[in-house]
């Protein structure tokens, strides 16, 4: 995969990717969106590497890769939300409806739903790296129609900081670990950290009541 996601590393067609694969992931949670934003920085990264040789040329060359592709999935998790958001606000009870058809999202719903509307904007960020945690926002808004006003700025919050901390994780780990199995699996297990702190605190009763 870090192969193929290296040849592409230099075309649009890595921003076509991430960006389908992201606005996707809110309806379809299963999707490593994730995983491929880290994947995709680690193999920009390797590429910049393979381009340039040592010092601040090498650092310029792979970071200035890094910053189009934190745009591309923030922006494509932003759209994402905002058309599940739609979609849900004119359609609440269909949507109540698939949800419950889904076990994953029944799941997240349970553990999440009440913490973040209770919780409010700054929860909406951290729900960004709870497993499902971003459908379970947008589509929980719409639903209970919330106002734009109130939804869409920490809906670009979390998607950037999302999106920053993915592909941070794929470039640093490229960088320091080498862009090999070793430096992704290390990227991937920070993620995956990083979702399970996330979901322990939209969970925690403070957090409830905040």
């Amino acid at each position: 995969m870090l192969e193929k996601l290296g040849a592409l590393a230099d075309t649009p067609w890595i921003y076509v990717i991430v960006g389908i694969s992201v606005l996707l992931d809110v309806f379809l949670p299963v999707l490593p969106s994730g995983v491929l934003v880290i994947t995709a920085a680690t193999a920009a990264a390797g590429t910049a590497a393979d381009a340039a040789v040592g010092g601040a040329a090498h650092g310029h060359a792979g970071f200035s890769q890094m910053l189009p592709l934190v745009m591309c999935a923030a922006t494509a998790s932003v759209m994402g939300d905002m058309v599940a958001y739609r979609l849900a606000w004119r359609g609440g009870d269909r949507f109540d409806r698939a949800i419950a058809r889904s076990r994953r999202l029944t799941a997240a719903q349970a553990k999440l739903g009440t913490a973040l509307l209770r919780g409010g904007g700054p929860l909406v960020v951290v729900a960004r790296f709870a497993p499902a945690g971003r459908s379970v926002v947008s589509l929980g808004a719409g639903v209970m129609h919330r106002r734009v006003a109130e939804f869409l700025p920490w809906s670009a919050l979390a998607g950037l900081t999302w999106a920053a901390y993915s592909v941070s994780l794929g470039y640093f780990g490229g960088q320091w670990l080498g862009a090999g199995w070793i430096g992704t699996a290390v990227s991937f297990f920070a993620l995956f950290a990083a979702g399970a702190g996330a979901a322990f605190v939209v969970k925690r009763p403070g957090a409830q009541e905040a």
